[in-house]
């Protein structure tokens, strides 16, 4: 009779911390699949990936809101326009009428928004040059997702200010959509 208490006793704590680690971990599961996650085999530097969110879970054909992160130390030399680029296979739907680029909480205000379709480059020029090196996140509202799943490389890059303009990588962001 001891051994089957014993026996029960063990079972009941195993199921306790079984039950406390998927219940803790769960919502951690669902959250990873907007974010970059852990990415080992891209051909990228690891110091070149850009941080990334997908707000409405990147899931293929859906509706999403993309948010690009640019880390302060890529952007030391000021900017004054930001050019994406993305793959010839994402044929996803850009709405240049529902991007910003948010700086310090604040949006900043944009002179023109070009979406280059047949290159597949969107450029967007700042109405005044950034020159202090903050974070930045690209916001593109209302972005339709492309009909495949799979994993797409989109290439930040940089126009500094100023009398000699550079147009210079800040990194990678892969996005990976369901």
């Amino acid at each position: 009779m001891t051994n089957l208490f014993k026996l029960n006793r063990k079972s009941i704590f195993a199921t306790i911390a079984l039950s406390a680690t998927l219940v803790t971990g769960l919502p951690y599961l669902v959250f990873a699949q907007s974010n970059p996650g852990l990415t080992i085999f891209s051909g990228v530097d690891r110091k070149d990936i850009l941080n990334y969110r997908l707000d409405f879970g990147g899931n293929a054909g859906q509706w999403d809101r993309y948010r690009l992160r640019i880390p302060g130390k890529k952007l030391t030399q000021g900017v004054d326009k930001f050019f994406i680029s993305y793959p010839d296979y994402f044929d996803g739907k850009f709405d240049v009428n529902k991007i910003e680029v948010r700086a310090k909480n604040t949006t900043l205000p944009v002179r023109e928004i070009i979406w280059d379709e047949e290159s597949r480059i969107i450029e967007i020029a700042l109405e005044e040059p950034l020159l202090e090196s903050n974070q930045v996140e690209l916001v593109f509202s209302n972005v339709k997702n492309p009909d495949n799943s799979g994993t797409f490389y989109f290439q930040g890059q940089i126009l500094t200010p100023g009398q000699v303009p550079l147009r210079l990588s800040v990194g990678t962001w892969i996005l990976s959509i369901n």
